[in-house]
């Protein structure tokens, strides 16, 4: 892992994702989150100041052991109890139907087979868990993407492996999810081409198949 991914990285992103206005997205998000609790793209931990007061423990993984240090600040400050651990969505170390919420926060976008890793999601999903997603993606102006296909890249580099192109609605709906709820929007003060935003929720469909593609 080079340095810039471990050391510089984690710094930027957290810088990028922080604010009171993102932090809104977030407790929206999160408010609606029960039971037993894993947060795919753990991150620098941004995410835990905002979970409802109920949830009192959650599993976190992250496949990037660099995020770990901004990380573990958050964790010694909060009253939520974190087993945090550095892993890969695209093959979670759990067992199947071991968590009612699996939450994903501006993570799809960075995984390389997206396919496989919401499968995972899937697998590991009690019966009526559910999917709690926040996430930047493929906007619906064609002229927006234009821009979205061009900059990627770019994107792909400066950014460890994230895409802005990627159809997020299509692919959870792919990988055999349905939508219970399901938000499209531009997120506020941010260009179209990375603030065209995903949220919903969504809950493994009976008649869904898992997709083996990534995107």
């Amino acid at each position: 892992m080079n340095l810039y991914r471990r050391v510089i990285f984690p710094q930027l992103l957290d810088l990028a994702l922080s604010g009171e206005r993102i932090e809104r997205y977030r407790r929206q998000l999160l408010a609606h989150v029960q039971g037993s609790v894993l947060e795919i793209g753990f991150g620098t931990g941004l995410n835990l100041p905002c979970y409802p007061e109920h949830i009192r423990k959650i599993t976190g993984v992250d496949p990037n052991p660099g995020m770990g240090s901004l990380a573990r600040r958050r964790i010694a400050s909060s009253p939520i109890a974190v087993d945090w651990q550095v892993a890969d969505a695209q093959k979670l170390p759990f067992p199947s139907q071991s968590f009612d919420s699996v939450v994903s926060t501006w993570t799809l976008c960075s995984i390389p087979n997206v396919a496989k890793a919401l499968g995972e999601i899937r697998r590991v999903l009690r019966a009526g868990g559910k999917l709690f997603f926040l996430e930047h993606g493929l906007s619906e102006d064609p002229q927006v993407q234009r821009w979205q296909n061009c900059l990627n890249p770019i994107q792909k580099v400066i950014a460890d492996g994230c895409n802005l192109n990627r159809d997020m609605a299509r692919l959870i709906r792919e990988a055999g999810f349905r939508f219970e709820q399901l938000e499209r929007f531009y997120m506020a003060d941010q260009p179209k081409f990375i603030g065209y935003t995903y949220q919903g929720i969504a809950l493994p469909d009976p008649e869904g198949s898992c997709g083996s593609q990534g995107a």
